[in-house]
């Protein structure tokens, strides 16, 4: 017999962390605790206010109802949780935690200390001083893979990005950005050409979700690869999912579990994508260190050896203890018990 708990709490940001959406000051979060007999399970309901599907009024009451309801079938709680994919991204990692006990989600050489994941360095917005000195600190540390958030102030940015360009050839230094649908359609036909001569791997989301048509286009004559990101929130249908990633023909696809379903939301996302011959990489939306050591586990389960999106970390001030390391751009775990 099951009981199940929930609490909220608010991460707070060292750093105001900008977007083209706005600026982030702190991150509301849920944690589900599972409790079966001796065991115990925790898993974070990582809601992103004004992103997630599932950002609606009667958020907590249906977290009072996962809870009253805990020992019914899986899938019929997935069924009823379809839209509200945080939640089932909780419920599937305390069931796991249930199941494999301490810190552990997806046990492997990963969690194990013997393998690592290579991630990217995330650089935020903010005037071209803040964003050159990040670019600093990543590749002091190691990071030959860097994602900007591009879209408020393209001119400035694209001078950062030539800069680094002059210095970094691509051969050395793969440069990714996000545009979070910063852009208008007229205004991305133009920035993925330059971003094309500047040699980017890619942009995420250059228009806003929501504009498949104009998407279709910009993904079949561009000459930088497009990603989608937010185009994937809220189609929690296995056929909606195949139709969009058919009809659009992105070259990648960002997989956010906690945005997108969870874990089985990911893995449908996954499959549909390698049978399209769509590339795809994972990375987390903003979670604690409880979210993220369970998104990083599921990760290296998969096998991409691109690099992922998981450097999320270090970047609240009230995070919790994790055996999660950053080594360079290496993210593996420490093997000693972290203390409760």
């Amino acid at each position: 017999m099951k009981t199940a708990t929930f609490k909220q709490y608010l991460l707070q940001f060292k750093n105001p962390s900008g977007t083209s959406r706005g600026v982030l000051h702190t991150k509301e979060t849920f944690f589900l605790e599972i409790l079966e007999g001796d065991k115990k399970g925790i898993g974070e309901c990582a809601l992103f206010r004004g992103l997630s599907f599932d950002d609606v009024p009667d958020y907590e009451e249906k977290l009072t109802w996962l809870c009253e309801n805990i020992n019914q079938d899986s899938a019929y709680l997935k069924k009823e949780l379809l839209h509200f994919p945080s939640i089932w991204f909780g419920y599937e990692q305390a069931i796991l935690n249930v199941k494999h006990g301490e810190n552990l989600y997806f046990p492997s050489d990963f969690t194990e200390g013997k393998s690592s994941i290579k991630i990217n360095g995330l650089i935020w917005m903010g005037n071209v001083d803040f964003m050159q000195t990040q670019i600093e600190e990543k590749l002091e540390l190691g990071f030959d893979c860097i994602k900007l958030k591009i879209g408020v102030d393209w001119n400035s940015e694209k001078e950062i990005l030539r800069k680094l360009r002059e210095k970094f050839p691509k051969e050395q230094l793969e440069l990714r950005v996000d545009a979070n649908g910063g852009f208008t359609f007229e205004e991305a036909k133009i920035v993925l050409k330059e971003l094309y001569e500047l040699g980017i791997h890619s942009i995420e989301q250059p228009i806003k979700a929501g504009n498949l048509e104009e998407m279709k286009l910009l993904c079949a004559t561009t000459p930088t690869p497009i990603a989608l990101d937010e185009e994937l929130i809220g189609v929690v249908d296995f056929e909606q999912k195949r139709k969009l990633l058919e009809k659009i023909k992105p070259q990648y696809i960002i997989l956010k579990p906690a945005l997108i379903g969870g874990f089985s939301g990911t893995d449908e996302w996954i499959s549909l994508a390698e049978n399209l011959g769509i590339g795809w990489w994972i990375t987390s939306a903003l979670e604690s260190n409880i979210g993220l050591n369970a998104i990083a586990q599921y990760t290296f389960s998969k096998g991409n050896k691109m690099p992922q999106g998981l450097g999320t970390g270090g970047l609240f001030t009230n995070n919790f203890e994790s055996n999660l390391q950053l080594e360079g751009d290496l993210l593996s775990m420490k093997i000693q018990e972290i203390q409760a």
